[in-house]
C-alpha cells in the first residue's frame, strides 16, 4: 500500500536547492507525499534524498509519480533503455558546462532523477543554478530586451562529437528547434532564462556579431555563484531537478570511477514567451 510520511525540507542556498529526508523511496508513495515532493520541487528547483539504497525499478517508479518516463536523447543500448547510464573514470568529461537537458527538443524534458551508483573517494560533485533568479539580475531593460527574442537550440554539434567518440551510443538525427529567450513557466508562471552554453547556437532575431556577443554574455551570467548550490554526492543519494528552470553543471573534478544512473521525465509544455503567454491569458478572459 502506499505509504504517507511527513516530509522535511532543508533548504540549501538561498537561492536554489533544498535536502528533503522524512521519505522512504522503496516504498510506494500516496499522492499527498508526492504532491509535497513536487510542491518542493517548484519551490527549490532541485531537491536531493541521502541514503537511499533503491534499484533501477525503484528508481523509475519514483519518476513515473511525477510524469511520464522519458527515453533519453543520447544512450547505451541497456536493457532499461529509459536509463542513462554516466560512466567516467578520469577528469574527462562531457557534461562539465551549464546545460539544460535535451533542450533541442520542441517539448524539452519536464525534469530528471539522478542517483549516485559508484563515486571517487574525492571530487565528482554537481552545481544547480536557478534560471529565475538569473533572468531577475537581469536590468530591467535587458529583461524587455530579451522577452521579444528566440533562440535556436541545436543538437548538431554534440550529435557530431559523441558520434566521433562513442560508437556504442544510439544517437537520435541531428534537430535544431526555436525557443523563446525567456521562458513562462507552466506552473508557476515565473520568467526564466532559457538559453545554455551546450544546446543554445544563436538568437534568431540578431545579425550574426550581435548574436554571439550577447549569447556570449547571458552564458556568462548565468555562471554566477548567486544563483547556485553545489551538491556532494554520498552513496546512494539522489537529485531531483526541474529542468525547465535549472542548469547544471558536472564537476570532473575526479579520477576514479563515477557512475550515474539517470532517468528523464517528459515534458507536457512547449516553452513559451511572455508576449505569447500573454495573449492567450487575454484570449481567455476574453
Amino acid at each position: 500500500m502506499p505509504t504517507t510520511t511527513k516530509l522535511k525540507v532543508k533548504a540549501l542556498t538561498g537561492a536554489i536547492g533544498a535536502e528533503i529526508s522524512g521519505v522512504d523511496l522503496r516504498r510506494e508513495l500516496d499522492s499527498a507525499t508526492v504532491a509535497a515532493i513536487r510542491q518542493a520541487l517548484l519551490d527549490h528547483l532541485v531537491v536531493f534524498f541521502r541514503d537511499q539504497d533503491i534499484t533501477t525499478e525503484q528508481q523509475l517508479a519514483f519518476a513515473a509519480c511525477f510524469g511520464k518516463v522519458g527515453l533519453p536523447g543520447f544512450a547505451r543500448p541497456t536493457e532499461q533503455p529509459s536509463v542513462t547510464v554516466f560512466d567516467t573514470s578520469s577528469s574527462k568529461g562531457y557534461t562539465n558546462h551549464w546545460h539544460a537537458d535535451d533542450s533541442w527538443m520542441e517539448i524539452p524534458p519536464f525534469g530528471a532523477v539522478l542517483r549516485a551508483v559508484a563515486l571517487p573517494a574525492t571530487g565528482g560533485d554537481t552545481c544547480f543554478a536557478n534560471m529565475y533568479t538569473a533572468f531577475n539580475a537581469l536590468s530591467p531593460a535587458m529583461q524587455a530586451f530579451l522577452e521579444g527574442l528566440t533562440a535556436v537550440h541545436s543538437n548538431i554539434e554534440i550529435t557530431a562529437m559523441l558520434t566521433e567518440n562513442f560508437s556504442d551510443l544510439q544517437i537520435p538525427p541531428a534537430k535544431a528547434v526555436e525557443h523563446p529567450v525567456v521562458w513562462v513557466h507552466p506552473e508557476t508562471h515565473r520568467k526564466l532564462l532559457y538559453v545554455n552554453s551546450s544546446k543554445t547556437t544563436k538568437i534568431v532575431e540578431l545579425d550574426p556579431p550581435e548574436s554571439q556577443v550577447l549569447l556570449a554574455y547571458l552564458f556568462d551570467h548565468v555562471k554566477s555563484p548567486e544563483f547556485q548550490c553545489r551538491f556532494h554526492w554520498e552513496p546512494h543519494s539522489i537529485a531531483m531537478w526541474d529542468n525547465r528552470a535549472v542548469q547544471h553543471y558536472a564537476v570532473a573534478d575526479y579520477h576514479e570511477a563515477r557512475v550515474m544512473h539517470r532517468v528523464l521525465i517528459e515534458g507536457v509544455d512547449r516553452p513559451t514567451g511572455p508576449r505569447a503567454a500573454e495573449h492567450a491569458q487575454a484570449s481567455v478572459q476574453s
